[in-house]
């Protein structure tokens, strides 16, 4: 096939790719409605990206530039249209931020012309990634994401070891950021961390992941909060975990704050993700849990057990059996927009509203931490529907 052919072949594919209508899949739990295709893969790039268009330089219209994977994206309402600002991944293993627009938030998203252009401090990153994006009372749109750069203490031989730290910027629009320095804590290491949308006793306050390590938390662990008195200079020096690691739990290895909370009337909901150890390694889902409205680090309510988790091809991947939220946007008439990444590969969209979020927190028993007690809330659940006069059992 000769360049031109090539070129009309794939314009036309990823014509039809960005047109393609998505379909909600009922009939789901009742918590939340999946929908059938991705939102963003590595395909939805814009081909202007992974090909050079000059005939003389690409006489077999070859692609120039590799993408692995598009997943783990931030999200925000700006202007009446769906944003996911997401990781895109090239097969070079470098991660930068691009920013993509939906006209309803279930399909039909379309990558800007050019990715983002973030600003790099004095210590350039190796890898940025995870973005977090938060509209701040303060009138600011603040990224929050991971910057990793190699372990200068490592010995030549060991090139893996990393040093994560929180990277800030901040932004009117997605497109001109303003790089600030990044975020100092306690903590070794900080890979998972993000902004309260509003002050907190005059201060900005901050949900961490303390650990010790780039991979395992060591004597960390856990949801932090902490606060910090600005922005251009942010540091907290005090960490206190709020909602810690817990044995032969979903996130008995390790667990993170995934996009900012949703301030409700009944506290703030929040969406994190918990991790285990299986013997394919280790496994990723999502739980919710709620926190007080005066008290935003004072969780009130959390149900046992994952929120979602992997299912079909969403298990399989870059990095398999994983998903991972940064990005979630509710609407004014209470509908909820939630964006997930399966396996480091690939961008979805499941939507609910607020009422059902409020209804499974606060509605879900709690893990009691026994197979008995499983079982003793199970077996109430049986009683009610057999004695209920309103329960149609099947």
């Amino acid at each position: 096939m000769n360049f031109d052919n090539r070129k009309a072949a794939l314009q036309q594919a990823y014509d039809e790719l960005l047109q393609r209508r998505n379909e909600p899949m009922e009939p789901g739990n009742g918590v939340y409605t999946r929908y059938r295709y991705p939102v963003l893969t590595a395909m939805h790039t814009p081909l202007t990206w992974r090909y050079d268009f000059r005939k003389s330089c690409n006489p077999y219209f070859m692609e120039r530039f590799g993408i692995n994977g598009v997943f783990n994206a931030g999200a925000i309402r700006l202007n009446g249209r769906y944003l996911l600002i997401a990781r895109v991944e090239g097969t070079d293993r470098k991660s930068f931020f691009a920013v993509a627009e939906s006209d309803n938030g279930v399909e039909g998203f379309r990558f800007r012309t050019h990715p983002v252009t973030m600003p790099e401090t004095n210590e350039p990153d190796t890898n940025v990634y995870d973005i977090r994006v938060v509209a701040h009372e303060d009138g600011w749109v603040y990224g929050l994401f991971c910057t990793e750069r190699r372990d200068p203490d490592a010995p030549p031989a060991d090139q893996s070891a990393a040093i994560a730290r929180c990277g800030l910027a901040r932004t009117r629009d997605l497109v001109q950021w303003e790089r600030l320095p990044d975020l100092k804590t306690p903590s070794p290491q900080q890979r998972n961390v993000v902004l309260h949308p509003e002050f907190v006793n005059g201060q900005y306050a901050f949900y961490t992941r303390p650990q010790d390590g780039f991979i395992d938390t060591g004597s960390g662990g856990g949801i932090g909060f902490g606060l910090a008195a600005t922005m251009e200079a942010a540091e907290i020096t005090q960490e206190i975990v709020i909602d810690g690691k817990q044995y032969h739990t979903v996130y008995e290895a390790k667990n993170g704050l995934g996009p900012a909370p949703l301030k409700t009337a009944k506290g703030w909901l929040h969406l994190a993700h918990g991790v285990r150890h299986t013997a394919a390694g280790l496994r990723y889902v999502l739980y919710l849990f709620m926190t007080d409205l005066a008290d935003v680090s004072l969780v009130i309510y959390k149900p046992a057990g994952y929120f979602m988790a992997p299912e079909g091809e969403e298990r399989v991947g870059d990095v398999s059996n994983v998903l991972f939220s940064n990005g979630w946007i509710a609407d004014d008439d209470g509908r909820v927009f939630i964006y997930y990444a399966s396996s480091d590969t690939r961008m979805h969209v499941a939507t609910t509203t607020i009422d059902q979020l409020l209804d499974y927190v606060m509605n879900t028993a709690e893990d009691g931490g026994r197979s008995a007690a499983s079982v003793q809330v199970l077996n109430g659940i049986i009683s009610h529907n057999l004695t209920a006069d309103d329960a149609e059992v099947i």
